[in-house]
């Protein structure tokens, strides 16, 4: 604590664990919450569990930390997860998820997962997302970008990041305004219908 011992420079997380076990995670939660930090984490999630029970952890462990202060998810940044961890109190998530499957060619998009990549998308003049206002879907064709990726052109890796960037951050956005107009469980069944989650052997990422 002794590094941290300037609080109005630095924010020092306690990390709540215990794996998929109740009353470990209600005694680690207890323990960190006596010493008062800025935040509390929730780690030891997204490590190939099933997404029900990283569900049901959350839902056990929440509700034993603060609400007036940030709770932080760690390592999760798929669309579903992000939807599912706000419904059940958290407030920040960080994940290399958007980035690393960019580099890949994979984008996420409002109909859901897109590989640009693939040959059909050779000649395929639209932008990644034709729902998407972002300077990438504004500028950039998924031809042109498939050429970018296949080259390896570092462009490419870039123009693929910045999308999925800032499709996770517009997703963040309308899950603040659902949470504002106290609709959020309607907005991720419309959103998971949109993005096709509902549809039998679905593919997240």
């Amino acid at each position: 604590m002794t590094a941290h011992a300037r609080p109005k420079d630095q924010g020092l997380f306690g990390i709540v664990q215990g794996g998929e076990y109740e009353e470990l995670r209600k005694q680690s939660a207890k323990d960190l919450v006596s010493l008062d930090f800025p935040g509390y984490a929730i780690g030891g999630l997204s490590v190939g569990e099933p997404k029900d029970v990283m569900n049901r952890v959350l839902e056990f462990t929440t509700p034993h930390l603060p609400e007036n202060k940030p709770r932080y998810l760690m390592g999760v940044g798929s669309a579903d997860s992000l939807i599912d961890g706000a419904i059940r109190g958290i407030d920040m998530f960080d994940c290399v998820l958007p980035t690393r499957i960019a580099r890949n060619g994979t984008l996420m998009t409002s109909t859901g997962r897109l590989v640009v990549r693939n040959a059909k998308y050779a000649r395929d003049f639209r932008p990644l997302d034709e729902n998407c206002d972002c300077h990438v879907c504004q500028n950039y064709s998924r031809a042109y970008i498939r050429h970018l990726i296949k080259c390896e052109e570092t462009f490419g890796f870039r123009l693929t990041s910045y999308h999925n960037l800032y499709f996770l951050l517009n997703l963040m956005e309308q899950v603040r305004q659902a949470i504002r107009e106290d609709r959020l469980l309607d907005f991720r069944e419309e959103f998971f219908e949109q993005y096709g989650f509902n549809k039998p052997n679905a593919k997240n990422f």
